[in-house]
């Protein structure tokens, strides 16, 4: 029997006064705290984070822990707890039931690493503890399957209850669909709009994802049939624009953020992600050249009002481990901290966006 001057309803009361830094609500009101149990002299419950990679879990044990010490006692031992639960949008998409969040990774024009940005997110994101998936909506260029070494492999078809259903490529622990899988890599497939947006469609509705905490979408460059058809489709969480600092990749990426949010569509902005950023040679790791200018990325950010989730760097092993099958980000090292960082930002947008969404 624990500490009979101690109750739940004292320790939830000290905890309803600890807020979510992001959410800036309480954790009670949020529904974050779990499991109270009292002992002798101690206290124990659980915290549900919105994300696996929350930055900020220590603050918000350091809060509760002090909040418990300042109003209910101050030798009372607190044990906590700390586990997550991504969050989602208020009802699960009926195409993709086990799916809580869709972001869109896109660009305004090609050639600024979105693929490799996508590929890095989701292994960052894998890494920090969330279930990701990746569907490649590039239909007529995926790169999907060489980023990941797949693209050999061909995924099964299974009959599950009645309905046939493609099984997704696992690589990495990630699980992925791709045009590049379904069609020889070395023809070229002519695609017309309605046949991209059929294909897409089924990527979606005859797959099974089973449960994921993130599907990212490598969109194609610019903004197409494609772009439409997947806004119409599905409920997006947010989208994430690409770009890279010159000038020409900024005005295109403008383009893209605009795309996302015009009127009709709608799709919050979860963030801006600026490739090949500054150049680093892996023999002075300390040393930075901005080869194509500095900051466009934040500027541009800052202008629209969005976060800027991070910059990448441009360095030869983010190519070399692309073309090798095997996205940097599974390894250790200055480009793989970046990706960690700015998949931290991104599920930490997320988690923000889903609770302005839900409430």
């Amino acid at each position: 029997m624990g500490d009979l001057s101690v109750s739940k309803e004292l320790i939830m009361g000290a905890l309803s006064t600890v807020q979510e830094p992001d959410l800036k609500k309480d954790l009670v009101t949020l529904g974050m705290i779990k499991d109270v149990e009292l002992g002798v002299g101690e206290v124990r419950f659980t915290v549900v984070l919105t994300t696996p990679a929350c930055p900020l879990k220590e603050k918000i044990r350091k809060d509760c822990e002090d909040a418990i010490h300042k109003l209910v006692q101050p030798d009372l031992k607190v044990v906590i707890n700390m586990t997550a639960e991504v969050t989602s949008l208020s009802a699960a998409d009926p195409l993709i039931p086990g799916v809580k969040n869709v972001i869109a990774i896109a660009s305004g024009k090609g050639g600024v690493g979105k693929s490799t940005v996508t590929a890095n997110l989701a292994m960052a994101l894998k890494n920090l503890g969330a279930k990701v998936g990746i569907l490649d909506a590039d239909i007529s260029g995926p790169s999907i399957p060489v980023m990941f070494g797949a693209e050999d492999l061909q995924p099964l078809v299974e009959e599950i209850n009645g309905k046939n259903r493609i099984q997704p490529i696992m690589q990495y622990g990630i699980k992925m669909i791709s045009m590049g899988f379904l069609a020889p890599s070395d023809s070229p497939v002519p695609w017309r709009g309605p046949m991209m947006t059929q294909a897409l469609r089924q990527f979606f509705g005859d797959t099974n994802w089973g449960e994921l905490d993130y599907l990212l979408i490598d969109l194609p460059p610019g903004t197409s049939d494609i772009h439409l058809t997947l806004v119409q489709l599905i409920k997006l969480t947010g989208a994430v624009i690409v770009t890279t600092p010159q000038k020409v990749a900024l005005s295109d990426a403008t383009k893209g953020l605009q795309f996302f949010n015009q009127a009709g569509i709608n799709v919050p902005l979860l963030g801006l992600v600026e490739n090949m950023a500054y150049f680093t040679p892996a023999e002075l790791p300390e040393n930075k050249y901005y080869l194509f200018g500095q900051d466009g990325g934040k500027v541009l950010a800052e202008k629209y009002k969005v976060p800027f989730l991070g910059e990448v760097p441009l360095i030869q092993a983010i190519r070399e481990a692309g073309d090798e099958g095997k996205p940097i980000a599974s390894t250790d090292g200055l480009s793989a901290e970046a990706f960690i960082q700015i998949a931290t930002n991104l599920a930490q947008q997320i988690a923000i966006s889903n609770a302005q969404s839900n409430a």
